[in-house]
């Protein structure tokens, strides 16, 4: 049972058109079935909405296709949004088997199906992204974010490098509820941003960048000094981390 059925059961209790005990028995039911599915390779999460309010999110690295596909449909048959991280068209073939109506962004290496019904969370979350070689990052970021009910922005190439590109945008980032920077060499960005705006900026960096970058170390450890005060930072490449982080942030605020 996800968070909207409860809510319209409950409001159907209210109305007078569901008994008590039926309701009751209803929850119940979900109570009985929530807490995870075993399919013997995976234990499906289905409880991790009521607790977190997001749903199981599938990571696809180092699952086949048909394992992604069932976790997939078991994930959708619930009523739950659906959210596959790093994967590829051989495992949205499969899931499309089953899952019809899954979607798949290429750049963001993700599968994603999110339900009509998913609530809204209040504030936008605006993506930022250094470089265009940073785009699948930031991709992954978007497309997470929106599954799990946001309102995103985009503001791509804007990187230190020209730094008045970024400044033209100066309204949209104090608009912005959440900034989440996403930049690779040495990872600059992100303290930019965090000494310009007052909202909470997450910090992706990315494994873009020459031999010194150290396949995104670099960007790391530079934002993890920043003097920026404040600035929440996620591992490297870890977009869908970071959508994560916004919405703790988003829904503790309701």
């Amino acid at each position: 049972m996800t968070e909207s059925d409860l809510r319209l059961l409950l409001a159907s209790v209210k109305q007078g058109t569901i008994p008590q005990d039926e309701a009751f028995a209803q929850i119940l039911a979900a109570l009985r079935e929530a807490p995870y599915e075993n399919l013997d390779f995976a234990r499906v999460d289905h409880h991790r909405s009521t607790r977190l309010g997001m749903p199981e999110v599938v990571f696809g690295q180092g699952k086949t296709p048909s394992q992604i596909a069932l976790i997939a449909e078991r994930i959708v048959q619930r009523g739950h949004n659906l959210l596959v991280t790093r994967t590829d068209p051989a495992a949205w073939a499969a899931v499309r088997e089953v899952v019809p109506s899954a979607t798949f962004h290429e750049s963001a290496r993700v599968i994603f199906l999110r339900k009509d019904d998913t609530p809204r969370v209040t504030g936008t979350v605006l993506i930022v992204s250094a470089g265009t070689a940073d785009l699948p990052v930031a991709d992954e970021a978007a497309v997470s974010a929106e599954v799990m009910g946001h309102t995103v922005e985009r503001l791509y190439d804007v990187g230190v490098a020209g730094l008045h590109r970024l400044l033209d945008a100066r309204t949209q980032l104090h608009a912005a509820a959440v900034v989440i920077v996403v930049a690779g060499m040495e990872g600059a960005l992100p303290s930019v941003v965090g000494g310009l705006v007052s909202a909470p900026v997450i910090a992706v960096p990315t494994s873009i960048g020459y031999g010194a970058s150290f396949g995104g170390i670099a960007a790391l450890l530079g934002m993890l000094t920043s003097c920026a005060s404040g600035l929440a930072v996620v591992n490297i490449d870890n977009g869908f981390g970071a959508a994560a982080l916004a919405t703790r942030i988003l829904r503790s605020r309701r």
